[in-house]
């Protein structure tokens, strides 16, 4: 007896591997749009949000930088136009000056002022606050509020103010306050002048390391302060140096950078502050006076805006080295590397 099989689907009319191909296809659910793939128009869309942007960039900062390049090797004064090539003479007569060797110097004693004055000062009050969870919002705004004024605003408060060097001046009333003598030279003697250079700078940016500092605090889990209290580490300075400290590390590495950067660029205080001599002038101020003043040097300006910058790379890549996020780890590795390359046999 003969028995009759259901063909197969592939031996079916149409039943083959397009068949089978073209039946999936209706069973299928409609196929979502892959993740990262772009919607239509979206490339266009970009292109055209960032081009002005980048030509911006490209005209106010690129070009100018690159003409900058170019003028420092030629002569060009009290004009753009450069006169003649001159090769390195602008970075050898820059290099050998003793007033621009001084503004040096003076950013030196700044720098020793404000950076380690501002970066305890606002740790300080980070710590503070980070204990008063109920006034934090209040004071975070108070001590925030100086960085809305601009520093050529802050140095003329000081000037006139709190400096004036009158008698009812602020200074000179606190001062006979104490039995002490009016100081009626506030901005024209050393080191009297540091002291209003230190208290404008530090009343501005306080606030926002603060903010900083607060941010590094709150990222520190609160477990390993409950677990240190339980080994009987309990609140107190053998506390903070002993957890709070190296918590902290990648954000006094990014304080200290940013105060150094801050220090290399003073220049508003320092010209609306204080008499013009070559006691009181930083590099940006010198280098104002050689580009823009009566000389009009651009040539000399440019070489020196090119040497500061090289100065102000190798200072900050110096601070990566030695306090920088990962130098402590660094170390260490390159002190094991040296350790077994030592033990290996030769």
């Amino acid at each position: 007896m003969s028995t009759t099989t259901p063909r197969r689907a592939q031996d079916a009319p149409g039943g083959g591997a397009p068949g089978r191909r073209a039946a999936a296809r209706q069973d299928r659910p409609p196929r979502e749009r892959r993740a990262g793939t772009a919607l239509p128009g979206t490339r266009r869309a970009f292109w055209i949000l960032v081009t002005p942007f980048f030509a911006g960039l490209a005209v106010f900062s690129v070009l100018p930088i690159l003409w900058s390049a170019y003028l420092s090797f030629t002569q060009a004064r009290g004009s753009l136009t450069p006169v003649r090539f001159v090769g390195l003479a602008n970075y050898e007569r820059f290099l050998t000056d003793q007033a621009f060797l001084q503004s040096l110097g003076t950013f030196a004693v700044f720098a020793a002022f404000i950076v380690p004055v501002t970066m305890f000062a606002s740790l300080g009050l980070a710590l503070l606050l980070h204990e008063l969870p109920a006034a934090q919002a209040l004071l975070r705004s108070v001590f925030f509020l100086p960085l809305a004024c601009s520093y050529v605003v802050a140095s003329l408060i000081w000037k006139l103010g709190l400096f004036s060097g009158l008698p009812s001046g602020v200074a000179n009333t606190a001062l006979s306050l104490v039995g002490l003598d009016p100081i009626s030279t506030w901005l024209a003697q050393s080191p009297q002048w540091w002291i209003v250079l230190v208290t404008v700078r530090l009343w501005l940016q306080i606030g926002f390391y603060m903010l900083l500092f607060l941010a590094g605090l709150q990222r520190i889990p609160r477990t390993m302060y409950e677990a240190a209290a339980i080994d009987g580490l309990s609140a107190g300075p053998r506390r903070f140096v002993a957890l709070t400290w190296p918590q902290l590390r990648p954000t006094v590495a990014a304080v200290l950078l940013l105060l150094l950067v801050a220090a290399f660029q003073a220049f508003d205080e320092f010209i609306n502050l204080l008499p013009l001599n070559p006691d009181t002038r930083p590099p940006l101020v010198y280098l104002y006076r050689v580009a823009l003043g009566g000389d009009r040097d651009f040539g000399l300006g440019s070489a020196g805006s090119l040497i500061l910058t090289a100065i102000m790379v190798v200072v900050a890549l110096g601070q990566n080295y030695f306090f920088g996020f990962a130098a402590a780890e660094d170390r260490t590795s390159r002190r094991a590397r040296r350790a077994a390359r030592a033990g290996a046999p030769r």
